[in-house]
């Protein structure tokens, strides 16, 4: 599994540029190569330089932070994260050399993602990993080309009532791309998943320029608003307005439920107002396990606005008792 970026340079995910090139800086100086031999501390070198090369460039931190660290490296190959870097100018603050460093470290036919990435130095000068991938260019000095680069992914929001989400199963959307053309796919929905979950279609999304593979198609769950039930989790929430009458005395009411079944619930006597009452095992299942939450009825105590006359000496004649 991908390692988190931030966790790597033991930052928070609020770090501003100094603070992400501060940390960088403190932990490339303890794990130089110059300073430490051995394969470990290369390692170490290579995962803090990477993580880095996103953090430090906003365009991918963006990325980085939209779709994660799995997501991020579905859609980035090693040569797409060091691309437009230049590490070198932190490198002359600590009086070392980097070019040898990264080509050495970086080079030859190590790869990412199934893709071969080379890199190089330039002596102890500048460090420019643009020109590796500048097609004739980077060949005349002994590199391969880079592969093909992969066609764009599509983001699409797809909009679910409780009840699909409660039940899952297959949903066919259909969506444009940016020549015009539109697709049909179906996709699995999982049941209880939650809002903001992202669906991965392999090869649906826009074709590469270059004959590089398609990218992919990433479909956003979005919880639709519903009129009887609130999500909270894998919690429901419905709101109930029960008689006073019923609050003191306590007894029965019948609830509805996101199946469409109805069922009784037991109102204990000397209920108070917004007391949330549960229904075990009624809630929505969860990804990928038999766990399902709870419903819970929020009861309301409802005050007539209009009295009848004898209501009224009733009510009246308890008020007397302190009632």
């Amino acid at each position: 599994m991908p390692k988190d970026y931030y966790q790597v340079l033991g930052i928070s995910k609020k770090a501003s540029t100094d603070e992400i090139k501060k940390a960088y800086r403190k932990l490339a100086m303890q794990y130089h190569p110059d300073r430490n031999k051995g394969r470990q501390a290369e390692e170490k070198f290579k995962e803090i330089s990477e993580a880095y090369a996103v953090l430090s460039e906003p365009k991918k931190r963006q990325q980085y932070d939209t779709f994660g660290a799995s997501g991020f490296h579905q859609r980035f190959t090693q040569e797409d994260i060091f691309r437009g870097s230049d590490l070198s100018e932190i490198f002359k603050e600590f009086g070392f050399g980097s070019g040898e460093v990264f080509s050495r470290i970086f080079g030859g036919a190590r790869g990412t993602g199934g893709y071969k990435t080379y890199y190089t130095g330039s002596g102890g000068g500048g460090f420019g990993f643009e020109d590796v991938f500048k097609g004739a260019a980077g060949a005349q000095r002994g590199f391969q080309q880079a592969p093909p680069a992969k066609g764009q992914d599509l983001l699409y929001e797809l909009p679910l009532t409780l009840e699909e989400i409660m039940d899952g199963g297959p949903k066919v959307i259909t969506y444009r791309r940016r020549d015009g053309s539109s697709e049909r796919v179906s996709v699995k929905i999982p049941a209880g998943i939650e809002e903001g979950k992202k669906l991965r279609v392999s090869g649906k999304g826009e074709s590469s320029s270059n004959g590089g593979p398609p990218g992919d198609l990433y479909i956003k769950i979005k919880v639709a608003p519903h009129m009887v039930f609130e999500r909270s989790g894998q919690d429901l929430i419905v709101r109930q307005e029960i008689p006073f009458s019923l609050a003191v005395l306590g007894g029965s009411i019948s609830i509805p439920t996101l199946s469409g079944k109805t069922v009784k619930l037991r109102v204990p006597a000397g209920t108070t107002s917004h007391t949330r009452l549960r229904l075990k095992g009624h809630g929505l299942p969860s990804m990928g396990s038999g766990f399902r939450g709870d419903q819970y009825v929020q009861v309301l105590i409802s005050v007539p606005k209009k009295l009848k006359r004898d209501q009224k000496k009733l009510l009246q004649s308890l008020a007397e008792q302190g009632l």
